[in-house]
């Protein structure tokens, strides 16, 4: 029994070791797991969208723009793809699409 507590403990210290090392090192991420992949260049720009959505929104008498948004109070920054749908007539924005969160991979430098 008190090797087993002994082995919880040791346990316990090297998760806390290892959760401040990769917080406070800079770079021990980037090493460890790679590197995030790059932003979209036109990050925070409204875009319009040629989606199946789209087309079905413009048979309504709307327009579909979409954009990339990086949201940095998360930490690492979330990237949320927005949506959003203008009347065509008014140009007034009618309604908008739930964010969806889009998940960056990890690249491996060589």
């Amino acid at each position: 029994m008190f090797y087993l507590f002994l082995l919880v403990l040791a346990v316990l210290g090297v998760g806390i070791y290892l959760l401040f090392f990769l917080q406070h090192v800079p770079g021990a991420v980037e090493e460890r797991w790679g590197a995030l992949e790059p932003l979209p260049e036109n990050l925070g720009q409204w875009q319009d969208d040629s989606s199946a959505e789209a087309e079905q929104a413009r048979s309504q008498g709307l327009q579909r723009e979409v954009r990339w948004f990086l949201d940095e109070s998360s930490i690492p920054g979330r990237l949320l793809r927005q949506a959003r749908y203008r009347s065509l007539a008014t140009g007034e924005i009618v309604r908008a699409d739930p964010d969806q969160v889009v998940k960056r991979k990890r690249v491996r430098r060589a």
